[in-house]
């Protein structure tokens, strides 16, 4: 009769009798059901890591450029030049990565990106659009509706509130337009000063220069535009990029950061502006 399960098996009274099957809990032990000397129980793999370290190693590493931004020789018109020659002859019509049909529907997932990466967001807005794609609709869908179609968004409740406010205010105030026009844009819930460049830059073809952590890690990184805040680095980048480059080169850095210049792993060899950037921990 086999052992009770988590407890030691006892030999079998005889050379003939066969031993128990192994169970989970006696698995890893010998034939007498007893540990071998001086070894451990094998366990299960360790968990992975907990969700916030990613974000926490992500301020860590923008923290670290902003403090070494301050510290660099400023770039050249020349190397800025060079720069996004580099990054127009790779990618001459770089494009945004949210999914939208529109002026409302980008703006609503701007709104729906905040602390939500863009796949997150896109997975989010396939249903939600499908059921409102105009501020009426989403209006008449209501904001319970709206959340349990975002649910796999953080702070999908105070979004979706956002939302449905945005599109009652839009008509209200425009027509249901999406207006062309920052103070305009930045006076709707759960709209700031990115969100709205990021809308009139997409929507409307301004060259405006929205900073998200991306852009603000590459451009403290780099020594391209160091600055302590967001909005410093916005200023910086607008008085040096040359004009001709301006409508895509939010576009640009922040691809850049995503893909190339990661908050903790660098890839320093696939990148365009090594030889520009001024980061002294290079990631070979």
């Amino acid at each position: 009769m086999a052992p009770a399960k988590g407890k030691v098996a006892k030999a079998p009274a005889s050379g003939t009798a066969k031993a128990a099957p192994a169970s989970k809990a006696s698995a890893g032990k010998t034939s007498t059901g007893t540990k071998p000397a001086g070894t451990k129980p094998t366990g299960k793999a360790a968990a992975p890591p907990p969700a916030p370290l990613p974000r926490r190693n992500k301020a860590v590493a923008n923290a670290a450029a902003a403090v070494h931004g301050k510290t660099v020789s400023p770039w050249s018109d020349a190397e800025i030049t060079e720069a996004f020659t580099r990054f127009e002859a790779q990618d001459p019509e770089p494009k945004g990565e949210l999914d939208h049909t529109d002026a409302f529907t980008l703006l609503v997932a701007v709104v729906l990106s905040a602390q939500a990466t863009d796949t997150g967001v896109n997975k989010a807005t396939k249903g939600l659009f499908a059921a409102a794609s105009t501020p009426a609709a989403m209006v008449a869908l209501g904001e319970d509706q709206v959340a349990h179609h975002i649910r796999t968004l953080g702070l999908f409740r105070g979004k979706a509130k956002n939302v449905v406010e945005l599109s009652r205010l839009l008509l209200e105030r425009h027509a249901g337009v999406v207006p062309k026009d920052r103070e305009a844009l930045e006076a709707l819930p759960g709209v700031g000063r990115k969100t709205a460049n990021v809308v009139l830059n997409i929507a409307f073809g301004v060259p405006t220069i929205a900073v998200d952590t991306h852009l603000f890690r590459v451009a403290n990184r780099t020594g391209l535009a160091p600055g302590a805040t967001p909005l410093a680095v916005e200023l910086g980048l607008e008085a040096r990029i040359p004009d001709r480059f301006k409508l895509h080169a939010h576009h640009w850095l922040i691809l850049h950061g995503r893909y190339i210049c990661k908050a903790t792993k660098p890839a320093c060899s696939r990148c365009l502006i090594t030889d520009l950037c001024r980061w002294p921990e290079k990631n070979f």
